[in-house]
């Protein structure tokens, strides 16, 4: 393939993308709002016009913030790419450093702290614009920059040590070296759900152990009927961050826990507290955690291989506004344009992986309804949907592509058919 055309490829995706999901957001506003008037009949005695109204606000906030953000995103990728933006910051850094691993580390970390300077705003004015017009904020901008100042430190801990390998391994690993950083990449996901529960979450969070001794013998029975084994049942303040509420499990091997965010705690029953539980068991008890993890790994091994076959191209490097240097260090370039290049080009494939994780909800749901009670599950759906202002009506083609849970009308629907 020649640049030119490489080029002109990748423009008419990146238009495609941004209408269909222009489209796609303009729908479902419209698709929301057309329903604020009036909460489904399967909620109608349950949710409040006014929360379902909340709702319909919430989520077309969202999307008109995510659309600006498409926008603007989109104009960095275009300067990033074809108008050389890569090209200018490559040969900035190549001037200070020189060619070497410093180069390629310091292009990755300068590629990375532009972007993140660039969604910050985003990031902020969510948080305490949006998230507080909605009474969801509990943050304070001092948590705010210590959240984001720990994630800094955190990933240069953690990720930089990776990416020396994972540059070591393309450079001097020959042909197959996308194999063995395939190998060291799944090893480290592994590494990470062990020890993101122990050592990682509790350096934004605080994890209690349930003191309700009622709760806990009522989730302990539930977690013998199923035979699911925990190291823990405990309380994160969620509370300190925001007013949403969840609960899950983490892990992996013997590190699983059970952890219930404070806002969930003290707004539903009981019962509907495992029979929540017992969804998420039931995403452990059904392999789909693993059947996840399989497709993961597998999904990256066929994308690394194809990183293998384009670094070696000239054309995927100068379609993209880059003089490569094929022979002088040029990894770091290769995987930042993967990166920027690859949701351009399977966007249009959303689709196929929510099939696969709505299926996996639904069979949760199902478990959870034998395990615990379909009543108590459908309480707390509805009592979680309210809470977080999650929309009742999502325009179905916009669900489709983004939302990895099934629409609540079709979840309460089979919950109350079984």
């Amino acid at each position: 393939m020649s640049s030119a055309a490489f080029s002109v490829l990748f423009a008419a995706f990146v238009i495609i993308t941004l209408a269909v999901r222009f489209w796609l957001g303009a729908r479902h506003m419209r698709h929301v709002m057309k329903h604020s008037n009036a909460v489904p009949s399967q909620f109608a005695e349950k949710v409040p016009l006014s929360a379902h109204q909340k709702a319909a606000a919430y989520t077309i906030a969202k999307t008109r913030l995510g659309l600006l953000m498409l926008v603007v995103n989109t104009a960095v990728l275009i300067g990033f790419t074809l108008l050389g933006g890569l090209q200018w910051l490559s040969v900035a850094i190549l001037n200070l450093a020189g060619p070497g691993m410093t180069y390629q580390i310091g292009l990755l970390i300068a590629f990375a702290a532009i972007s993140g300077i660039i969604d910050l705003p985003f990031d902020y004015y969510k948080q305490f614009v949006l998230e507080e017009k909605f009474g969801f904020n509990k943050m304070t901008p001092g948590l705010f920059f210590a959240d984001r100042i720990k994630g800094l430190l955190l990933g240069a801990g953690i990720g930089l040590p990776l990416i020396w390998v994972i540059l070591t391994l393309m450079e001097k690993s020959g042909g197959l070296w996308w194999l063995y950083a395939w190998i060291v990449w799944s090893g480290f996901q592994l590494l990470m759900l062990v020890l993101y529960p122990t050592v990682i979450a509790p350096l934004f969070n605080k994890f209690t152990p349930l003191d309700d001794d009622s709760l806990r013998a009522r989730i302990e029975r539930l977690m013998q009927r199923v035979g699911f084994a925990s190291k823990g049942l405990f309380v994160m303040d969620g509370s300190k961050r925001s007013a949403h509420g969840n609960a899950y499990f983490s892990g992996f091997g013997s590190a699983k826990r059970i952890v219930f965010f404070d806002t969930l705690l003290s707004r539903l029953a009981p019962q509907e507290i495992e029979a929540v539980l017992a969804h998420e068991l039931g995403h452990f008890k059904l392999k789909h955690i693993v059947k996840r993890i399989a497709v993961m790994f597998a999904v990256s091994l066929g994308f690394l291989a194809l990183l293998g076959y384009l670094k070696t191209q000239t054309w995927f490097y100068t379609g993209l506004g880059v003089e490569p240097m094929l022979g002088a260090g040029n990894d770091a370039m290769a995987l930042i344009l993967f990166m920027l290049a690859l949701p351009v080009f399977t966007f249009l494939l959303s689709p196929l992986t929510s099939i696969s994780s709505r299926k996996h909800e639904f069979e949760a749901d199902a478990f959870a309804a034998k395990h615990s009670n379909a009543q108590d599950l459908v309480s707390a759906l509805v009592k979680l949907y309210e809470d977080n202002a999650s929309t009742l009506t999502p325009d179905p083609l916009h669900s489709a592509f983004y939302d990895s849970h099934p629409p609540a009308t079709a979840r309460i629907n089979k919950l109350l058919a079984t």
